[in-house]
């Protein structure tokens, strides 16, 4: 119940904008006596595609917090804790970014992610089962890594490619459904046929597929790079370790909410190639550990950003 109200939250939040958006621009339609305008429905998924991906950025900590239910850490009530606050803060520094949010929420699975509108404003959460069985380099390898995909702006910058992402299957769907409506079922009347509604959402459906194999790709390239940064920060074989006990811990309960897999540190095993391997958001444990295990990792320099 709680994801819906989310959903049809952040969709209206969507409406709104786009259509004072548009109202402010001037654009009330896409078709003048029959024609599909090119320029007002090119600006029309502009505003629709990037409204959606940029609100769902602006309230990604808030999603995030309340989907799973992490507690930000206000004020440490044990040791624990303020060894947790004092490590993020000394990796923080380390990468040149401004403190994040600190927060725990509860999952049997070793897990963690960080999310955020920009790299001065973030959040980063750990679960209850990474704190219970990581040793502390371990712990301090994830949070590198969590850090790593701050600096690196990794979270705008998905943001960004999924707007555009939006735009370009939104604008391409109706191209194709004005196609279909006009050439195959020869509509010559100004208004769109019922082909044009039908085929561009199935044209939204296909290319949205396509379009998330590519924004997926990015998403595990990605995780490379955290980490290497999770390596910087923390050490080579600490990343490594966390990762083989992430490895280990797969066969557990997951209870990290499905929307939240690609801020994580890890998700489900897709081996070989498949479509659900295509549509991972991380690449395999043992290819991300082969990969940090040969890996030149500098030792004095600052992380890159974006």
């Amino acid at each position: 119940m709680l994801r819906l109200v989310l959903f049809l939250a952040t969709n209206l939040a969507v409406m709104v904008m786009a259509g004072f958006v548009l109202n402010l621009l001037g654009i009330h339609s896409t078709f003048s006596n029959g024609q599909l305008q090119l320029n007002p429905l090119l600006i029309m998924c502009l505003v629709w595609g990037m409204a959606g991906s940029l609100i769902s950025l602006a309230l990604s900590k808030w999603i995030a917090k309340t989907s799973t239910g992490a507690e930000v850490i206000m004020q440490p009530r044990h040791e624990g804790e303020r060894w947790l606050l004092a490590t993020v803060a000394e990796l923080a520094q380390h990468a040149g970014i401004n403190m994040p949010e600190v927060a725990v929420f509860d999952a049997p699975q070793a897990n963690a992610f960080a999310t955020g509108w920009n790299r001065n404003e973030a959040l980063v959460a750990v679960s209850t089962g990474l704190l219970q069985r990581m040793t502390r380099d371990e712990i301090k390898a994830v949070l590198g890594h969590e850090i790593g995909h701050i600096a690196n702006g990794d979270m705008v910058t998905l943001a960004l490619i999924q707007g555009v992402l939006n735009a370009f299957v939104m604008f391409f769907a109706r191209l194709i459904g004005n196609f279909i409506d006009r050439s195959v079922f020869n509509n010559e009347d100004d208004a769109p046929g019922l082909a044009y509604y039908v085929s561009s959402m199935i044209g939204d459906i296909v290319l949205g597929l396509l379009a998330n194999i590519i924004l997926m790709w990015f998403s595990r390239y990605r995780e490379f790079r955290a980490d290497a940064a999770g390596a910087h920060l923390a050490g080579r074989n600490a990343m490594i370790a966390a990762l083989e006990r992430l490895r280990r811990e797969q066969q557990m309960p997951d209870d990290m909410p499905q929307g939240m897999h690609a801020l994580a540190i890890t998700e489900g095993a897709h081996e070989g190639f498949s479509l659900a391997a295509l549509l991972a958001s991380h690449p395999p444990l043992e290819e991300r550990i082969r990969a940090l295990s040969t890996a030149q990792i500098p030792q004095n320099s600052t992380i890159r950003t974006m």
